[in-house]
């Protein structure tokens, strides 16, 4: 096995993910939980990251201490272990990794990375993603480009050769949930998780509508109750039909605004990965798609080397 250098932690607001890593970027061990920010309270982060860290295995106690840990996430908002204050766009990448905050905790070096904001007249933020996007310009330090990272709270995020120029967050993922557990379609989806399938003809048909007038998608979101009434519409579909004309106005409004001759860039996993790429071939976009877990890792491990000099592949 080789040496274990630091250990690496992304900390959401539903789950935390830890990886033992080596120098030159190598996974060692991993471990998961769903002990995320939004069921702690501040004092209860540095008990809950000591027990996880017993879960990376007895390498980590063989380890010389204070040991190395890197966190980003929600691990560093306000009602996260400590505040990591935002980094304002535009800005480097780089600049994470120098804005770091420090927690105190007996025999651990923490290190929490900011995340980024955005000021003015359409404020914005995001943490953990800035992560992400450090990974992503690791091998490709001027990078240009329109990323989607889709989720709760998608970000569209434009790179100008490294840098970011700025960013906007679009609520789908939260908007479905309350959509078809809250309001009146919830008696159509019927607790349907649908079938994640970017081919299912209603997840299709939805995308197509969304694609092209995302401006009427609250105006069609209703259809969706009025056809399980009229033609019982299948709980399956609807929710593959909400899905599509959510997805579909998200991605349709976001590309009007991009530079149409701009490289996009996914950057997701799972089930997400092939609705948001499926909803990109619609619309005549190329792209190319990045694994959201190696992104954060490689972000990570960049500001890890960053933190600590020392560290070196």
């Amino acid at each position: 096995m080789e040496t274990p250098a630091f250990v690496a932690v992304d900390w959401g607001t539903s789950s935390l993910r830890l990886w033992l890593m080596a120098a030159d970027g190598a996974v060692l061990a991993e471990t998961r939980s769903a002990e995320g920010m939004g069921g702690l309270s501040p004092d209860a982060f540095e008990p809950v990251l000591r027990g996880r860290l017993q879960g990376l295995g007895p390498a980590v106690a063989a380890m010389p201490t204070p040991l190395r840990v890197v966190l980003c996430g929600m691990v560093g908002a306000r009602q996260g272990w400590r505040e990591a204050v935002y980094v304002d766009v535009p800005a480097p990448l780089d600049a994470v990794a120098g804005r770091a905050v420090s927690p105190a905790a007996d025999g651990l070096d923490a290190r929490i990375l900011p995340g980024l904001s955005a000021r003015g007249d359409r404020p914005d933020v995001m943490r953990g993603e800035e992560t992400q996007l450090l990974g992503l310009v690791l091998d490709a330090p001027a990078l240009s480009a329109t990323v989607c990272m889709p989720g709760t709270h998608s970000k569209w995020v434009t790179l100008d050769e490294g840098r970011v120029a700025g960013f906007s967050t679009v609520m789908t993922g939260e908007f479905y949930a309350l959509l078809a557990g809250q309001s009146i379609l919830r008696h159509t989806v019927a607790g349907s998780s649908g079938s994640g399938d970017p081919a299912a003809p209603a997840f299709v048909g939805g995308l197509a509508d969304g694609l092209s007038a995302p401006d009427d998608a609250l105006a069609r979101l209703f259809g969706i109750r009025a056809a399980g009434l009229l033609s019982g519409l299948p709980a399956a579909d609807a929710a593959d039909r909400l899905s599509g004309l959510l997805i579909g106005a998200e991605v349709g409004a976001r590309l009007a605004r991009a530079d149409a001759g701009a490289e996009v860039v996914l950057v997701a996993s799972g089930r997400l990965a092939a609705l948001y790429a499926a909803a990109l071939r619609a619309a005549g976009r190329s792209h190319r798609l990045v694994d959201a877990d190696a992104a954060v890792r490689g972000g990570l491990v960049h500001a890890a080397r960053a933190l600590w000099p020392e560290i070196q592949p």
